[in-house]
């Protein structure tokens, strides 16, 4: 038997047995990925909102609203997914796409960039904030669902990468340091726009009625020149990182899936040998085929909401019950961050080889409750360094549930059409990531409304801890649920069921 992709994918005749085995330099070149897109996730929602708000004075929820764009382009995952899957780029299902989505990440990154000098620029020339600008926030709202699709264009593939090249021996180290090094990108991140934000403070801002969050501390300056010094500031910066990025891209991932992935092989041992013929639809009625699948995706969405829902209100929390400064609120991030990788890696190289991944997601679930409870009681101490230290086990409990579900993702993987798979689980956690944010904001509204309605008037800043533990209570019941769900989800019966499912999909086209 020959294949039907061209030089540079492994052959179809070859045995997966004789495929080596991922060894750690390996896989941590795998991981560099995943810091890369974790410098960009830092580069877009953190320096380029903060400038938008703080530096151009367009509203929060305007400038928030149209970065977000790109996570509502999760729907795509799925197709790239499978296109991943059935059509090879450059002679690679995964690299191919990996490289071009990444190179798009940094045009689309750049160019959203130039457009909020739009805004600035119409903004300068009005005076303030007016509607002449939505036009141009339309736009960079465009750009940003263009970037989204470039995100999903590379990271769905990615990760169905590392399902080619892994197999149950080296699975969960390669996930742990993988999901590892993401969080490595993110406090990158977090130093890089510690690094620019002095930079930008010392530029003056825009001295302008309501414009600048500096405007009532600094002299009166030329707006279009505060314009021009800080365009030449970001726009260094949104050439050079991003360019770093693409390059740690492209090194990560040359060669890997050329010596070490399974999926010629694989494909080769499934009903029908291994023509790579599972279209779209054919790949999303094996997608239906098990409730197995279905339990699975409203699993990760109860999951994921439940441990995102804090995003929205935990430096609020910090501010309003402990009086922190912004730059103290901000540390928070760190501490979460490094809890996180902490229990990434953990999880990936102890719990979930000892465990189980469903044991250890089980753990993982009843540590979170736990710490969102704690999180509610270390409010009445008003300690900063008490809640440093609980959000900080929060993020041991991150780390331990992102790896353990992620492993157990892999399980629930069919291995022919990884790539149809992994786009749907990236899908149910991309919406439950932007329904944990409006979760978490509107449960604060609501207690607050109470408290108010219960008081008869307007409740202190600094007593709102109801209102806050409302929306740690909800997470942690969630929490719980996440448990209740997880234990009706069965491996065995999926495997079963997908490979019938896969039979039946080929046999269609003998019909």
């Amino acid at each position: 038997m020959t294949s039907n992709i061209s030089s540079g994918e492994v052959p179809v005749s070859t045995p997966e047995s004789t495929i080596p085995q991922l060894g750690t330099f390996s896989m941590l070149r795998l991981g560099v990925f995943n810091m890369g897109l974790g410098i960009m996730s830092l580069l877009t929602l953190g320096v380029l909102n903060r400038v938008m708000i703080a530096e151009l004075g367009v509203p929060a929820l305007i400038a928030a609203g149209a970065i977000a764009v790109h996570q509502f382009m999760a729907p795509a995952r799925v197709w790239f997914g499978t296109m991943s899957d059935r059509r090879p780029l450059f002679g690679y299902h995964r690299s191919g796409y990996i490289w071009i989505g990444i190179a798009l990440m940094w045009a689309m990154a750049f160019l959203g960039v130039q457009v909020v000098w739009k805004i600035g620029e119409t903004v300068v020339a009005n005076g303030d904030w007016t509607s002449a600008a939505y036009p141009w926030v339309g736009l960079l709202a465009f750009i940003f669902a263009l970037y989204g699709l470039a995100l999903s264009s590379t990271s769905t593939p990615f990760t169905a990468l590392l399902v080619d090249v892994s197999d149950e021996e080296t699975q969960s180290k390669l996930i742990g340091i993988g999901w590892g090094m993401l969080m490595v990108g993110i406090i990158t991140g977090v130093i890089i726009v510690s690094i620019v934000l002095p930079s930008i403070d010392e530029t003056p801002t825009l001295a302008l009625s309501g414009v600048g969050v500096a405007a009532e501390v600094v002299p009166p300056v030329d707006p279009t020149v505060a314009l021009d010094q800080l365009r030449r500031a970001i726009n260094r910066l949104f050439v050079i990182a991003p360019a770093i990025v693409c390059g740690l891209a492209i090194l990560s991932t040359y060669g890997i899936e050329k010596k070490y992935s399974r999926l010629q092989s694989r494909a080769a041992a499934r009903p029908g040998g291994g023509n790579n013929d599972l279209t779209l639809a054919k790949a999303l009625k094996v997608l239906t085929a098990s409730r197995q699948t279905g339990l699975f995706f409203v699993f990760l969405l109860v999951l994921s909401v439940s441990l995102f829902a804090q995003d929205a209100v935990l430096e609020p929390y910090g501010g309003e019950i402990f009086g922190m400064a912004i730059s103290e609120t901000t540390q928070l991030n760190a501490f979460f961050g490094l809890g996180t990788l902490l229990g990434i890696v953990v999880t990936g190289f102890l719990l979930g080889p000892k465990l189980g991944k469903k044991r250890t997601i089980r753990v993982g679930c009843l540590w979170a409750a736990f710490c969102l409870v704690l999180l509610i009681v270390i409010g009445l101490t008003r300690d900063p360094m008490l809640l440093k230290g609980g959000v900080f086990c929060f993020g041991l409990a991150s780390g331990v549930l992102t790896t353990g579900s992620i492993l157990l993702m892999l399980d629930l993987t069919v291995t022919q059409v990884a790539g149809t798979f992994i786009g749907a689980w990236g899908l149910a956690q991309a919406m439950a990531r932007g329904g944990a944010t409006f979760l978490g904001g509107g449960l604060l509204s609501l207690g607050t409304k109470v408290m108010e309605a219960v008081t008869g008037g307007p409740v202190p800043e600094e007593n709102l801890l109801p209102a806050y533990g409302l929306v740690f209570g909800v997470q942690a019941v969630g929490m719980l649920v996440a448990i209740t769900l997880l234990g009706r989800v069965n491996i065995r019966e999926f495997q079963v069921n997908a490979k019938d499912a896969i039979t039946a999909a080929l046999e269609s086209d003998m019909d």
